[in-house]
C-alpha cells in the first residue's frame, strides 16, 4: 500500500441507534466492528465498521448532525442519507452475503447484471436497506 494514491477513506451513515446499526453490519453484512464499546461507554462520538483495510463506515447518530459545522451551511445537509453505498465483493462472498441477508429476513432486490461502477460493468449486483433505511448495493466483477 502506498500513500500517494487517492482512496476512499470513509462514508458517514446517519443512524438512529449506532450500537444497533453496528450489530446489523457485523451480524448481517459481516463487517468488523470498530469503537462500539467505546461509543457505548461515552468515550467516542460514534462507532464504525470496517469494510476493508483502507475503508470504514462511520455510524453517526442523528443527534450528531447539529455538530456538522466544518463549512458554512454544513449542518443544513447533515442527517440526510446518501443515495446508496456500494460494496464490491468477490463472487463467493457476494453469494454468501446474499444468503446470510435472506436467512436473517433482510429484504433484498433481485440480482441485476452489467451495472456500471468504478471498475466497469459488474457481473452481478443487488440492493438492500439497513435498519435505518440506508441503501446498500453489493456487487462483484469478473476478475
Amino acid at each position: 500500500m502506498t500513500n500517494n494514491t487517492t482512496r476512499l477513506d470513509h462514508v458517514v451513515l446517519w443512524v438512529a441507534d449506532p450500537v444497533a446499526a453496528a450489530g446489523f453490519y457485523v451480524q448481517a453484512v459481516g463487517l468488523e466492528p470498530l469503537r462500539v464499546s467505546e461509543f457505548a461507554e461515552g468515550k467516542v462520538a460514534f462507532p464504525s465498521v470496517r469494510v476493508n483495510e483502507e475503508t470504514i463506515l462511520d455510524l453517526a447518530p442523528h443527534t450528531f448532525a447539529d455538530r456538522m459545522r466544518m463549512l458554512p451551511g454544513s449542518a443544513d445537509g447533515a442527517g440526510h442519507p446518501v443515495n446508496h453505498v456500494c460494496l464490491s465483493l468477490p463472487a463467493d462472498a457476494f453469494d454468501i452475503l446474499r444468503a446470510r441477508l435472506q436467512e436473517q429476513r433482510v429484504p433484498v432486490t433481485s440480482v441485476g447484471h452489467d451495472s456500471f461502477g468504478a471498475r466497469g460493468k459488474a457481473t452481478r449486483n443487488f440492493y438492500f436497506r439497513d435498519p435505518d433505511g440506508n441503501v446498500i448495493e453489493v456487487r462483484h466483477y469478473d476478475e
